[in-house]
């Protein structure tokens, strides 16, 4: 995603063309964007990065910096940008989000090209691939998702990224494959998914409209997010309990060890390994790069290899080499290294052997050409280049700019000078005083670090009145409090400073409330704080969410709003959470373990119209219903339809709705589609209200119970009885030991060897309980368990009712108002039915029930289980039926059923 046309390019030394291929032979020709190509001798087969094919013969041209192989017919046609160049392409920095490292089968590198054989690192937002020693090299071109204060496009173009398609993918373009699972090639449009061959993809237009999926994206340019200080996967509430150790360890042992993989295997006599540091930083976290070069190379070579192992492309006789032994004897900057005495003495003795650690240096200019990107000012350029001399200052440099861009007429105290490091983690800016030297403030970050340097861009910006507003939402707190009471656990918890933050709402039931906080430093200090407050034995919790500007949605625009369970069925939520968050806007992706539905629902409590994707088992469907419920009152759009990706074992409400008994991996884009087509219906859903006469005193053995619960919302069914002392007994199986409970078969399995051990107990049901339906006695059979049913699914896929016409009852559908009420004898008759060989034994349908309990009895709800004493229950319709989404039958269908 390069700039607009920049002016003055040609006097830019990043641009230069004859740095291309300096001195490399007719085929390393200056059109190439960066690369360094050399003639190289093929040792195994290899493929083109170009065009795919098979490099026939025994030549082939890489580059010597980021690995790039073409054939020698190609390479005149190579645009991708090499490594080197590719942070000054950049239109937008926005750092990547990585995740935890993780192993990634025939996926490539996106700085060296290589395969990614040891664990590696991928971005949760974007397809970027990268191994840990490359990870400080790649550039901050992420998908942008939000705007952050001071943004604004209406038209997006495509967020190119390249390789790693599959190889059956087709070009969008000439409908051939632009696939490989050789090399790192193709492209593909972070956005809209559309592929294409590399030199296809050039002629694309470039406006992005977001492709098949449109109409459920969540627009970037909707939502604001004002993100500094915090890290990507704060912003995009994404938990790192699976990040193991910090940031800077998995840095230092990256670049030290990794880099070490492709050099030290030259055990050619005839060539020296040497390690290289690119500045005091990294001297201090002893991060280096090995480069090998013959014993006889000149200088010149050594210095044009560590350039390139740093992947900078200026030219090499602008830096030098120092013995990194001379450099510790000169620099107070590296204290603390134990060694340096012995270091300076071995210098001193051996002045002829060569030191093996060397530090590169930029060498001192008087002037150079930079770069000034217009931030966010409506010029049409992507930047100007300007001389500086020892002289300049950020105010002369902001003083010589504005004429160039055409705002010459405007006050110099209006703009300042941003320096803006584009860290592929995280981009840092720094707003440059007026009278800093522009030369010196060079040659500090050259000193620092030359990779830096490379990644270091300046911006003149115009001082607005930027209002920071961060917002924080915080869960885990005592419910049913005042704001004010609210505000003064707040203030005596964690010090917040009133003057600039302030309580924006509130959701009582919840104990949950949304801080607004003008001030980044103490947004940070409030959200890490947060992370380590108990109260009332609760752990709070907070999460960064974003403003979503509902005025600016486009008309036909449906975003959908996607929770995920992680914890249901296997890993597998894990998985979908990524994929989700790449194909959507991640804004829109929540994780219910990080703080439950609420977050999800209050973002999008303006979104005038949305609906919901809820992946896990039917207990996370009940707690996303149950949480709609309760905050319907605030949504701008109360009665948004609810779609579901089972995961987990049961998965009742899945069947009857068409999505399916569980996920077992299907595409997540093929889901989405069929949401998009899917027909709304409506459910119809019930409160249980409990009222026991006495505290349940524990089961027989002796164990207490946990306190049950008052009143519960019910979707698919209730159960008395044998069903649901079955359900109790499995739930206490998993709690000892949840790690075996991560397959659908071991689950049924378990659930089947706990029913075999119920089957000769007799419990005669109907002598401990009395049902009333609609106010009349219902006189009950001989049975062991009696179960309410709202769905045509009960125990994983069964019909308990049956499908025989009967004249005394009406046929059963989701949203008639009506509960069917079943009898079971007992276990085998549980498996008969579950087998498909019988149904239940028909009691009654109705509307309204109370059912008195003669003594504690095993009560589930949903598959949530628990012993409930003796007293009343009773059985009523909840609020408005809830919309559903059931999976239409025919594709391409859009009208309603």
């Amino acid at each position: 995603s390069s700039g607009s046309s920049g002016t003055g390019s040609g006097s830019s030394p990043a641009s230069s063309p004859v740095l291309g291929g300096r001195g490399r032979g007719a085929a390393g020709g200056g059109s190439t964007p960066g690369h360094w190509f050399r003639r190289v001798t093929l040792t195994k087969p290899t493929f083109c990065q170009y065009c795919t094919d098979f490099i026939w013969g025994l030549a082939g041209y890489q580059c010597e910096v980021c690995n790039f192989m073409s054939h020698e017919k190609c390479l005149k046609n190579v645009k991708i940008p090499c490594s080197c160049i590719a942070p000054s392409l950049v239109r937008v920095p926005v750092a990547h989000c990585f995740g935890p490292p993780g192993h990634y089968k025939r996926k490539f590198c996106t700085v060296c090209r290589k395969s990614l054989e040891s664990p590696a690192f991928r971005c949760e937002v974007c397809e970027l691939h990268v191994h840990a020693d490359c990870i400080l090299f790649a550039c901050s071109d992420c998908r942008q998702c939000h705007q952050d204060g001071h943004l604004d496009h209406d038209t997006y173009h495509h967020h190119w990224r390249e390789g790693n398609l599959s190889s059956s993918a087709r070009c969008e373009v000439c409908k051939k494959t632009c696939g490989s699972s050789e090399v790192l090639s193709g492209m593909r449009c972070e956005w809209c998914g559309i592929l294409a061959h590399a030199a296809c993809y050039i002629i694309v237009t470039p406006e992005c409209t977001f492709g098949r999926l449109r109409n459920m994206i969540l627009p970037p340019s909707c939502v604001q997010l004002f993100s500094r200080n915090f890290s990507k996967l704060h912003c995009f509430r994404i938990s790192e309990n699976l990040q193991t150790e910090s940031d800077e360890d998995d840095d230092v042992d990256g670049s030290s060890q990794g880099s070490a993989k492709d050099v030290q295997i030259s055990t050619d006599s005839s060539k020296q390994t040497l390690k290289i540091f690119d500045g005091n930083d990294a001297v201090k976290r002893n991060q280096f790069r090995l480069i090998s070069v013959p014993r006889i190379a000149k200088n010149e070579e050594v210095v044009e290899a560590a350039l390139r192992a740093y992947y900078i492309n200026d030219d090499q006789q602008e830096y030098e080499l120092q013995t990194f032994t001379q450099q510790v004897l000169l620099s107070d900057d590296v204290i603390n290294r134990n060694d340096a005495a012995e270091d300076s003495n071995l210098g001193s003795v051996f002045r002829e052997s060569i030191p093996e650690a060397w530090i590169i240096r930029a060498k001192p200019k008087d002037e150079e050409v930079i770069r000034i990107y217009p931030a966010w000012l409506k010029v049409g350029m992507a930047y100007v280049s300007l001389r500086v001399n020892k002289d300049s200052t950020a105010q002369t440099v902001i003083k010589e700019v504005l004429p160039l861009l055409g705002r010459q007429t405007e006050c110099l105290q209006n703009f300042k000078l941003v320096e803006v490091l584009m860290g592929s983690k995280q981009v840092q800016r720094m707003v440059l005083d007026n009278q800093e030297l522009i030369l010196n403030r060079f040659k500090d970050i050259r000193k620092t670090s030359i990779r830096q340097m490379n990644q270091t861009r300046f911006y003149i910006v115009e001082n607005s009145k930027s209002i920071v507003q961060v917002n924080l939402f915080v869960s885990g707190l005592p419910p049913q409090l005042s704001p004010e009471e609210y505000t003064n656990i707040l203030k005596e918890e964690l010090a917040i400073k009133t003057n600039v933050v302030s309580v924006s709402h509130v959701y009582q039931a919840q104990g949950a409330v949304v801080l607004q906080i003008s001030c980044f430093s103490e947004a940070e200090r409030i959200y890490m704080l947060v992370k380590d407050t108990v109260i009332n034995d609760k752990p709070l919790n907070a999460a960064v969410i974003p403003e979503v500007m509902a005025s600016k949605i486009p008309q036909n625009c449906c975003p959908l709003l996607v929770f995920v369970n992680p914890k249901s069925g296997g890993l597998k939520g894990r998985d979908l959470l990524y994929s989700f968050r790449k194909l959507l806007n991640p804004h829109q992706v929540f994780e219910l373990t990080n703080g439950g539905p609420l977050p999800g629902f209050h973002t999008f409590s303006k979104v005038p119209s949305f609906r919901v994707l809820v992946c896990g088992g039917d207990g996370t469907v009940g707690w996303v219903l149950g949480a709609l419920e309760e905050i319907r009152h605030k949504l701008v759009c109360s009665e948004p339809s609810v779609a579901i990706l089972p995961l987990g074992t049961g998965n009742d409400l899945g069947r009857v709705l068409r999505w399916g008994a569980g996920y077992s991996g299907e595409d997540p884009y093929s889901v989405l589609v069929s949401v998009d087509e899917a027909d709304d219906v409506l459910m119809d859903r019930w409160t249980i209200l409990l009222d026991a006469e006495e505290p349940a005193e524990g089961a027989e053995n002796g164990i207490a119970e946990p306190e049950p619960p008052k009143i519960v919302q019910m979707n698919n069914y209730c159960g008395l009885g044998i069903d649901a002392e079955l359900s109790l007994d499995f739930h206490h199986a998993r709690e000892e030991e949840p790690g075996k409970f991560n397959s659908r078969f071991h689950n049924k399995g378990v659930y089947v060897k706990v029913g075999l051990q119920k089957i000769s107990h007799t419990r005669n049901l109907h002598r401990d309980i009395k049902l009333q339906v609609d106010q009349h006695e219902v006189e009950l059979p001989s049975i062991e368990g009696l179960i309410f049913i709202n769905i045509p699914s009960w125990g994983s896929g069964a019909d308990l009712w049956g499908s025989e016409s009967d004249n005394r009852f009406e046929k059963p559908r989701i949203d008639d108002g009506l509960l069917e009420v079943v009898g079971v004898t007992g276990v085998v008759h549980m498996g008969q039915v579950q087998g498909g060989f019988r149904s239940g034994i028909r009691i009654a349908q109705g509307s309204y029930f109370r059912v008195t309990l003669l003594k504690s009895i095993p009560v589930q709800v949903d598959g949530e289980p628990w012993i409930q004493a003796p007293g009343q229950i009773i059985i009523s319709a909840a609020g408005p039926k809830v919309h559903m989404l059931k999976k239409s039958k025919q594709k391409q269908k859009k009208t309603g059923s």
